[in-house]
């Protein structure tokens, strides 16, 4: 039996986040894992994908723009399984990071599976069965998400997959069906096309990523249809089984009408169920909802004193650094020192398809819904230097602001490395800078941040360079 001020678990981008901030904090910390150090993000999630869609960018400039680039190939040949290696390399290499900063802060790592057996008791099972129980003060449960399949919908990881049979898959499938068109499906379609898939998206809802402003949605669509991949927004999937060439998948539209698709491979890309039952909590009086997230408050608390809960498991907003920022801010409450409150609506959002897409805070229609009287600045990558030299001018920058004192309300962008210039509008709401302001800010030249300055003039109707 081990005393400890702090047990996180779940050893997640949270969990980690929350384990090192709380030894910085000098409380005594330990972390449980059941499964690997870094959780999904690292491992099967944000990691590998982006690696994965890196080769997937190089692979579709070989394949269609060549051309445009002066090059050609008589027998070009691409190897998705080398891909896959070199994303296993990056996750292993972070993976191995975490176990270096587990040991830095002097963290004492559990690998099991842990319950909470009372409110200062946390039981570890290790895979040999043996159990070990941990004393503590404090028990910060960060324990993510699960992908969500639909009974009658037989997931067998051959055919029928979640992201972690997806990204783990050295084979590409020559054609699949992409159930959902979040973050995970729009991603994959990307990856999956740009190396000669023939990818069909599913969507129930009428647009493609549906969470995020309806204009992206279009341009997104546009960009997509333009690639080759189908789109089937307004279709609701009717059933989900083996046969065919590998799977066949009956979708309706609202009037009744149907169709059925063959591929070799259907993803299920739907959603997420938080895991915050089976944790024995529930027995402990922790309020969890239907889904199974923990309810929390602006302190990461839950309603039982010394037990808290971050990330995926809250349902709050189901991004990794969301669940840093949570672990950052839950630790520092523990510890009693001085800390923020997260406003999870001017969070940044962003999807690494091609082309990318970045937002946070609020649409044209939430502000106005609200009873604001706004400005909107819009900028087209079309005319940026540096976007037409990298040949990548799809998409535009659209900034919201309230008319009467500039507040900046959210942004909404899509086009090439927007994830990459979404700090410097997310800063600067934080900072209550307005968009004037960010106008006078010199950005550099040649660069996709000047988009960002133009919008930024916009917002009062005077950019420079359209």
């Amino acid at each position: 039996m081990s005393d400890y001020d702090v047990v996180v678990i779940g050893a997640g981008p949270g969990g980690y986040v929350c384990a090192i901030r709380s030894a910085q904090l000098g409380l005594k910390t330990a972390i449980v894992e059941k499964e690997f150090l870094g959780g999904i993000c690292l491992n099967v999630g944000c990691i590998p994908s982006k690696s994965l869609l890196k080769n997937a960018d190089v692979a579709h400039t070989l394949r269609k723009r060549g051309e445009e680039f002066g090059f050609s190939f008589e027998n070009l040949k691409l190897d998705y399984s080398v891909a896959v290696k070199r994303s296993r390399q990056v996750s292993d290499r972070l993976t191995k990071g975490v176990g270096f900063l587990m040991r830095k802060n002097k963290i004492d790592v559990h690998m099991g599976e842990a319950r909470v057996t009372a409110r200062d008791t946390v039981q570890v099972k290790d895979r040999e069965g043996k159990t070990t129980d941990l004393k503590t003060k404090n028990i910060v449960v960060a324990t993510g998400a699960s992908a969500i399949v639909p009974s009658g919908w037989e997931k067998d990881g051959e055919t029928i997959l979640t992201y972690w049979e997806a990204i783990l898959q050295e084979k590409m499938p020559q054609s699949v069906v992409v159930i959902g068109s979040g973050a995970i499906g729009v991603e994959f379609s990307t990856i999956w096309n740009s190396y000669g898939s023939d990818v069909t998206i599913v969507e129930m809802l009428p647009r493609l990523v549906p969470t995020e402003d309806p204009e992206v949605s279009a341009e997104l669509e546009k960009a997509f249809k333009k690639r080759g991949i189908k789109v089937l927004t307004g279709h609701k999937v009717e059933s989900l089984k083996k046969g065919g060439p590998g799977v066949q998948v009956v979708v309706s539209t609202a009037d009744g009408e149907q169709k059925t698709i063959e591929a070799e491979q259907a993803l299920v890309a739907i959603g997420v169920r938080p895991n915050g039952r089976g944790l024995g909590l529930e027995e402990l009086g922790v309020e969890i909802d239907e889904r199974g997230a923990i309810a929390i408050d602006d302190r990461m608390a839950t309603n039982v004193p010394g037990i808290w809960a971050i990330g995926d498991v809250t349902a709050k907003l189901m991004l990794a650094h969301v669940g840093m920022a949570q672990g950052t801010v839950c630790a520092e409450n523990i510890a009693g020192v001085e800390t923020i409150v997260l406003n999870y609506e001017m969070m940044p959002r962003v999807t690494f398809c091609d082309p990318q897409i970045a937002s946070f805070g609020l649409t044209e229609e939430q502000a106005k819904e609200r009873g604001y009287e706004i400005n909107v600045g819009r900028f087209p990558f079309q005319p940026n230097g540096k976007a037409l030299g990298l040949g990548e001018t799809t998409g535009w920058v659209k900034l919201i602001a309230d008319k009467r004192y500039g507040e900046i309300l959210g942004a909404h962008m899509i086009g090439p490395e927007v994830t990459e210039l979404l700090p410097e509008l997310t800063l600067a709401q934080m900072m209550e800078l307005t968009p004037a302001e960010i106008a006078r800010n010199v950005h550099s030249h040649p660069t996709l941040s000047e988009v960002l300055a133009e919008a930024a003039h916009g917002v009062e109707g005077q950019p420079i360079h359209i």
